[in-house]
């Protein structure tokens, strides 16, 4: 497995956003370390932008940012009354309609809902500060793989806002309720033992060991058929919706297609 970005042509290169492509295993890059990889509006049409061109072949999709933090949440600039270059201010959408304002809120959302697809594993590599949007990214990966620099905050309820970034679901079916309020509430640092410990964190290592252990991972990933991690992660990802006969019964005809398939009988 090549490292990431090694000698790939990348397929996508804008607005902090970096895609690159080695056959079943993708790799997104934010690439502004000099801000700390602040998000703004047009790095999440950029992260969505990425989603969209993934090749069929791609099952693994790694998540990592240069520099010494992942990235330190949304751009302060989006709260000047200017915001930022062609695009409208915060101040400027807070005067739109009801409707204008879901639609584009909904717009900066999608570039962090496709990283949960049952046809891909996505793994974050998060160093440093994860902070407000930083985190929400990192939550929005199916795995996390941590170096024990981390620091996690949402901080959105410190600046009179709320986590709209799709943050909230996982970080509560991660953590449960309880915490993830607390967490919210307060604004503090989660770091790399207690996101752990909560299993927000698959694994942390030390910094010089990060790319290693994500290779480890994503290789492990890569070594199971495609098609039974495509059917067990959606039997996972659909169990905290389900009874548990629910559940048993959509693990039979799961395990029907999969036999089915291994025998040649599929469709």
């Amino acid at each position: 497995m090549a490292s990431p970005d090694q000698d790939l042509g990348p397929v996508l290169d804008k607005d902090g956003v970096r895609l690159t492509v080695d056959d079943a295993l993708a790799t997104v890059t934010l690439t502004n370390p000099a801000k700390r990889n602040a998000q703004s509006p047009a790095l999440w049409r950029a992260l969505g932008e990425a989603g969209r061109l993934l090749p069929g072949s791609v099952r693994v999709v790694v998540l990592r940012a240069e520099g010494k933090s992942f990235s330190a949440g949304l751009d302060r600039q989006a709260f000047t009354p200017e915001g930022f270059d062609g695009e409208p201010s915060f101040i400027d959408l807070a005067r739109g309609s009801d409707a204008e304002l879901d639609a584009a809120i909904a717009e900066y959302q999608e570039g962090f809902t496709w990283w949960r697809r049952s046809d891909i594993v996505s793994i974050a590599v998060v160093q440093g500060h994860a902070v407000g949007a930083g985190f929400q990214l990192a939550l929005a990966c199916d795995l996390r793989v941590v170096a024990d620099d981390v620091q996690f905050a949402m901080r959105e309820t410190s600046l009179g806002l709320v986590p709209d970034l799709t943050g909230t679901h996982p970080l509560t079916g991660l953590v449960g309720y309880a915490r993830a309020l607390e967490i919210c509430a307060t604004g503090r640092f989660v770091l790399a033992e207690e996101a752990v410990s909560t299993g927000l964190a698959n694994l942390a290592v030390p910094s010089d060991q990060l790319e290693d252990a994500v290779r480890d991972l994503a290789s492990a990933i890569l070594a199971a058929p495609r098609d039974a991690v495509i059917e067990t992660k959606a039997l996972l990802q659909g169990a905290q919706d389900r009874t548990y006969e629910e559940q048993r019964s959509a693990e039979r005809a799961a395990q029907a297609r999969r036999l089915r398939d291994l025998a040649g009988l599929g469709e």
